[in-house]
């Protein structure tokens, strides 16, 4: 069953991982694992952390937002044993390449709370991208 957009917002809210997906300008898409926290009016920010290690502090989703800005990032809720209890929620994302400092320091503060290893915001920076639409399913009503 679809979800309404409240409970889809709600449930994007609650969470803080998902997939990220971006547009490679010749691979197509370019799903990655991430971390993520949403903001009360309706951004999306991705941590560039410096704790995992990387190649370089730029990552290719930043290339590709650059030449595309749409992304999508996708939530999912999955039990193997009970598949009443399954759901997702998919966020289609528009970047914004230069964020507020206010936005931008939000996004970080609720990374931090949320995060035990972002606790001192380890962070090169925090991509931040305006949800532009949100919808989801459930296989049931719980």
């Amino acid at each position: 069953m679809r979800l309404d957009e409240a409970t889809s917002r709600s449930r994007l809210a609650e969470h803080v991982h998902g997939v990220f997906a971006t547009l490679h300008p010749e691979r197509g898409p370019d799903p990655t694992p991430v971390v993520y926290a949403v903001s009360d009016d309706g951004h999306v920010g991705v941590p560039i952390d410096t704790v995992k290690p990387k190649a370089s502090s730029r990552l290719q989703r930043e290339d590709n937002l650059a030449a595309d800005p749409r992304g999508s990032l996708l939530v999912e809720h999955w039990d193997a044993e009970d598949w009443t209890r399954l759901w997702w929620v998919r966020a289609e994302c528009r970047h914004v390449p230069d964020p507020s400092d206010a936005l931008a320091e939000e996004l970080a503060d609720r990374l931090a709370r949320t995060v035990p290893q972002y606790a001192d915001k380890p962070f090169h920076r925090v991509l931040v991208c305006r949800i532009v639409k949100v919808t989801g399913w459930a296989a049931s009503e719980d």
